[in-house]
């Protein structure tokens, strides 16, 4: 355990030399951020809720969602892809620690990092300019950091399952776009899955991606309690297992398969 949180502080000091990109980053996050508020404030034309959500909730969620872009890294991510092209994939083969582990201790470093410097700097940021919907009980304030640490937890097992694809073709990035660009919609990152229709959110919820982004923000707003709280909690647990799981088997194929070709 020691060696895994010595390669998260080592990938925490790495996300922190990158200041500039940073802010950039946090800059684009808060002007889409605040572009996606106002479609919302179109969207109610004066309407005091849709689905259930009121509209001051629906704006927070946009903010939210904003928030935790860089923190589950939801628009791309491509590093273990990179160091199999590369064949630097050989020389993480012989760390002391499972390839699998490895990455994940490196992926939540940087996810620290971006959630505390964009994510809370971001909604900071949108509560001077519209009035959030803030967390009104504790339970819901107890159930937030399990719910965020799972939904990056099931987002790093499905990057990571994405990525593997790069041992079997040379160029996966078109995989990879394809696997980003499926979170977007069956997440609830574009709008809250309550303001789809009955059949597509029944879709959304076959998949782990609502597990990301649409659990921990629906805990926020308050729009999961009870026994529907508790559900939501295990069945990231249980995305985060099948995951990690599958990605544990396709690894150990794709490394038979390096072998096999000589490296």
């Amino acid at each position: 355990m020691r060696l895994f949180w010595e390669i998260v502080s080592l990938a925490l000091r790495r996300q922190l030399t990158y200041r500039a990109a940073m802010w950039a980053g946090l800059a684009t996050n808060i002007f889409f951020g605040l572009l996606r508020a106002f479609v919302m404030i179109a969207l109610y034309d004066a309407r005091p809720e849709v689905a259930g959500v009121t509209l001051q909730e629906a704006i927070t969620y946009t903010a939210l969602s904003q928030a935790i872009i860089a923190y589950l890294s939801i628009f791309g991510w491509w590093d273990v892809m990179d160091s199999v092209n590369s064949g630097e994939v050989a020389a993480d083969m012989l760390r002391p620690m499972s390839y699998l582990r490895f990455w994940m201790a490196a992926d939540l470093g940087r996810a620290l990092v971006n959630i505390v410097l964009r994510g809370f700097t971001i909604i900071a940021i949108y509560g001077l300019f519209v009035d959030l919907s803030l967390p009104q009980t504790a339970r819901q304030w107890l159930a937030l950091p399990p719910a965020l640490f799972f939904g990056w937890l099931v987002s790093f097992g499905w990057r990571f399952l994405v990525n593997l694809a790069a041992f079997w073709t040379p160029n996966a990035r078109g995989i990879g776009r394809f696997a980003f660009g499926l979170i977007w919609v069956l997440s609830g990152f574009y709008m809250p899955l309550r303001l789809y229709p009955d059949w597509f959110r029944t879709l959304c919820e076959l998949t782990p991606f609502p597990s990301m982004v649409s659990t921990p923000l629906q805990i926020f707003l308050g729009l999961l309690d009870g026994p529907e709280l508790l559900w939501a909690l295990f069945n990231q647990i249980l995305w985060s297992v099948i995951l990690l799981a599958v990605a544990q088997l396709v690894l150990n194929r794709g490394v038979r398969r390096l072998v096999i070709q000589g490296g």
